[in-house]
């Protein structure tokens, strides 16, 4: 019987690269679902559960971003200030207002696992409101979704 080695890659062995995703006009869950699987590193054939092996992701135009259905109106955030009676309750809309970079750093982080890894790819996520970035040094590989 021929035993063959499943290949795990070493952290000093993986290459990283940067992508750009331009968010104008596209679906806020098919924008973060890419975004996920690129931090995660699910998109290369040597992905290890265990060895951050993702790649740096810079999103721009995230006011621009677009829901389907009655999500505008129908989904709120939850947050708890730490005071008693401190929960905090708003809907998409007056998210997408106020800070639309924090609508895709959201849904994005809610898709990746919590612990060390995690909070490891959480860092290599970049987004930005406008059209602008200081990420051009990075030469980002321009990614459709």
């Amino acid at each position: 019987m021929r035993v063959t080695k499943t290949y795990m890659a070493k952290a000093e062995e993986v290459k990283h690269a940067c992508y750009l995703i331009d968010a104008t006009g596209k679906v806020l869950g098919r924008v973060a679902t890419k975004a996920a699987t690129i931090l995660r590193g699910k998109h290369k054939p040597t992905f290890t559960p265990h060895v951050y092996s993702g790649d740096t992701v810079v999103i721009i135009n995230a006011e621009k971003i677009r829901v389907t259905g009655r999500k505008l109106t129908d989904k709120i955030y939850q947050r708890f200030t730490g005071y008693p009676a401190g929960q905090k309750y708003t809907k998409l809309e007056d998210m997408l207002k106020k800070r639309p970079e924090e609508v895709l750093k959201l849904a994005i982080n809610r898709m990746l696992p919590s612990g060390p890894l995690g909070y490891k790819t959480r860092t290599k996520l970049r987004v930005y409101a406008g059209e602008k970035h200081p990420h051009e040094a990075q030469t980002p590989i321009i990614l459709e979704v």
